[in-house]
């Protein structure tokens, strides 16, 4: 316990400058090392002469061939031919390593010279040994005589190249053995010059180790008084001192992260309430207009019920059938407080809504749907349709001179159920329909025969039901022209399923 804290009381500049004799120490163990290997490399410089024992070894092969060859002329015994076979290939295999490029390196062409002589001395001596097989005396004495010329050729610059190899790689081996001995004092004066440097080394290093300390110190005390907003320490070293500044930078870093995706959750959380509340208005609004629209729904839905029994016993067909219309359109706003209905159930009110205003304007509606029942049981927010239907009447067919229709398509498109609304009316202006695509235009004033819900409000509640901007666009082509809306419901497979 007493030895650590020895340890602990000790100095960070003290402890540095023994870590720093150490590593002396070890420069000098470096240096005796490379002492060594140098001495193991000096006794390697023999592997310079190599070359000329190649040669060597070259010449006594040749020897062999011619000596063996002589043999063979002179006993013509099966051994001796033998022998000299052995000693032929031996030569030929050793005469492959020799130079055969062409160069300007006198060695060089010496050795290549060689090599072509060899070959040309060993077709020779293959000719010689086969006419003296074959008996034919004077053949092989020409050709003995001539292959024994090119031997003493052969011999003469094989001694010629040895010689010119030996003196370089004699100068070769002196130039490394003084190389050798050179870099052997300049790695002593250079360790030396590293253990000096290593001391004015250490005095730099302290105050590089201290002066980030006080940094770090000054900067922490004021994260201790609450200011999460200082710079941070800037680290130009990799020690420990640095391992901890870039720990506390990243503390730092981290709490202001943490602050700000707190403040952001905030946020969403306040801008999901607010769109939750929007959602809420829009639809209170939408109840609250079709409500105030309606004189005590409850009180006119149960007289025309009596209406209709009224008529039903007086025998007025049309009159109930009318009634019943009506009541069925009352119905609608009164049942269940709707919120989400489907959309068969939104057709049915459009049925109920035309029908009511063929009534009052003698037929003047001419009423056509195409309906795929396959996709009426998505479910939608309530009242989309109907007031779609009822701006196509108020400010699209109304006012025109010839019989107003109106269509309504329901079919799939892509992944959406597409509604379709279209009317032959008097249509719209370009700007104006790009105004209420963009949800730019204002609301005309309400008729005193409008529910009060605007095409703004059900643009508004589409998107915000189905989260998504494309729900609803609208499209003429012009003055007269008629106008066309059309819904795009995201659809879902499993919704069409009971």
């Amino acid at each position: 316990m007493r030895r650590k804290n020895e340890l602990g009381s000790i100095s960070l500049q003290v402890k540095l400058m023994f870590a720093f004799a150490a590593t002396i120490i070890l420069i000098f163990g470096m240096n005796a090392f490379m002492y060594v290997n140098i001495n193991y490399f000096i006794k390697r410089l023999d592997s310079i002469y190599v070359s000329n024992i190649n040669l060597n070894g070259l010449e006594e092969e040749l020897m062999n061939v011619q000596s063996s060859m002589t043999m063979f002329l002179n006993t013509k015994t099966s051994d001796a031919m033998q022998e000299y076979y052995k000693h032929e290939q031996n030569y030929g295999n050793a005469i492959k390593s020799l130079e055969e490029e062409k160069s300007s390196d006198r060695l060089k062409l010496m050795e290549r010279n060689i090599k072509r002589m060899s070959e040309h001395y060993l077709t020779l001596t293959n000719q010689t040994v086969e006419a003296k097989r074959g008996r034919n005396v004077e053949k092989y004495k020409v050709r003995y005589e001539n292959a024994t010329a090119l031997y003493s050729y052969i011999s003469t610059y094989i001694y010629s190249l040895n010689n010119g190899l030996f003196k370089n790689n004699s100068a070769n081996y002196l130039a490394l053995s003084n190389s050798i001995r050179s870099l052997e004092r300049l790695s002593t004066f250079l360790i030396m010059s590293i253990a000096s440097a290593n001391i004015i080394i250490i005095l730099i290093i302290t105050q590089t180790i201290t002066r980030p300390l006080k940094i770090l110190a000054k900067t922490a005390n004021q994260v201790a008084e609450g200011n999460f907003d200082v710079e941070v320490v800037e680290v130009s070293s990799h020690d420990e001192v640095g391992v901890v500044t870039k720990a506390f930078d990243q503390m730092v870093i981290s709490i202001r992260d943490y602050i700000t995706k707190l403040k952001e959750s905030v946020e969403n959380e306040r801008n999901l309430k607010e769109r939750e509340l929007r959602m809420e208005s829009h639809l209170k609004d939408a109840q609250l207009k079709y409500l105030q629209a309606q004189i005590n729904p409850h009180f006119l839905f149960n007289t025309l019920n009596a209406g209709v029994q009224l008529a039903m016993l007086e025998g007025a067909e049309k009159t109930c059938e009318y009634v019943q219309n009506v009541a069925e359109f009352l119905r609608y706003s009164i049942k269940k407080n709707h919120e989400v209905v489907t959309l068969k159930e939104e057709i049915e009110l459009v049925d109920h809504y035309l029908y009511i205003l063929n009534v009052r304007y003698c037929g003047a509606i001419c009423y056509e749907k195409h309906i795929d029942e396959n996709y009426t049981r998505i479910k939608v927010p309530s009242m989309i349709l109907q007031p779609i239907v009822e701006n196509s009447f108020q400010y699209g067919i109304r006012d025109i001179e010839c019989q107003g229709k109106i269509e309504l398509s329901v079919y799939y498109e892509e992944t959406d159920i597409c509604v379709c609304i279209l009317d032959n009316g008097l249509g719209m202006e370009e700007e104006l329909v790009e105004q209420i695509n963009k949800k730019r235009a204002r609301e005309k004033k309400e008729s005193r025969e409008s529910n009060g819900i605007g095409l703004n409000n059900v643009m508004e509640r589409l998107s915000l039901y189905f989260n998504s901007e494309k729900v609803v666009t609208v499209s003429s082509k012009g003055k007269n022209c008629g106008t066309e809306v059309r819904l795009y419901l995201p659809f879902h497979q499993e919704e069409n399923h009971v």
